[in-house]
């Protein structure tokens, strides 16, 4: 009978699924303007996040052969 119940109820839920009607309704450029700004304001914050990630050995890098250069200087 619980297996019955549980097939009864998919089947009942598939075909309200099934049955669904088109929604007749307008969006406007209200909703699709704060979107794309939300979205290009996520793509730049990526990619300032993974360039500043990469960057981040090579900034090191360029300050330690500066400070290296710094010392040879003084010591001659």
């Amino acid at each position: 009978m619980k297996k019955f119940n549980i097939l009864l109820c998919f089947a009942l839920c598939l075909a309200l699924l099934a049955i669904q009607t088109p929604a007749f309704a307008y969006i406007g450029p209200g909703a699709g303007i704060p979107f794309i700004g939300s979205f290009i304001g996520f793509v730049v914050t990526v990619v300032l996040v993974i360039s500043a990630i990469l960057f981040w050995p090579i900034r090191k890098l360029l300050k330690r052969k500066k400070s290296n250069n710094n010392n040879n200087d003084n010591n001659q």
